[in-house]
Formats: structure tokens, sequence, C-alpha cells
């Protein structure tokens, strides 16, 4: 199994917005060949700090998504975020392989 986690942190203002935004996403990742989970994480010290945690088949299977025109359309709405503060976000992604369960 593979894991992305992608963390944003937003001032403590903006996190309901941005959860609102993940809650209505468009959903397209979960048709994706390989994709097994998505979860929305909320530090519960530091309201702010969110992370898009995402679970994979493979390596295979995200990099395929990760090149892929869905993955280019989600994240060209990003882009078109209507506040300014939260469009230039830019995450610190990471990756693992799972070693053991």
């Amino acid at each position: 199994m593979y894991v992305v986690d992608s963390t944003v942190v937003v001032p403590n203002h903006k996190a309901d917005e941005l959860i609102s935004i993940y809650q209505n996403r468009s959903r397209l990742v979960d048709e994706a060949e390989g994709f097994l989970t998505f979860q929305l994480l909320q530090n519960e010290r530091k309201p702010g700090e969110l992370t898009v945690h995402m679970e994979w088949k493979d390596k295979q299977s995200y990099l395929n998504w990760a090149r892929s025109e869905q993955f280019k359309k989600i994240h060209e709405l990003e882009k078109n975020y209507p506040d300014q503060e939260l469009q230039g976000i830019v995450p610190q992604v990471k990756k693992y392989e799972v070693v053991a369960q």
C-alpha cells in the first residue's frame, strides 16, 4: 500500500471554509484505479492545520493518478478559489510506502 499526505496550514478562521470545500469535493479521485481511501484530517491542537490523507493500492496507482487529466483538472480548480487567502496555499506533501501492518 502507498500513502500520500498533503498538509496545509490556513488561518484558523479559514479552516471551516476549507473543510467545506473538501466535504463537497468532486470525488474524481474515487474513480481512479488503485485508489483506496480519502480522509481529511484536522489537527486537534492546531485547527488551521489540515491534512488530506489518501491510500493507494501501490505507488504506480498513485503515479498514474498524479499524471492524469482528472488530477490536473482538480488542481486547476484550486487555483480559482474565490478566497485569496486559500488560493495561494502550497501543501507540504509526504509519501509513504507501507512496510508493515
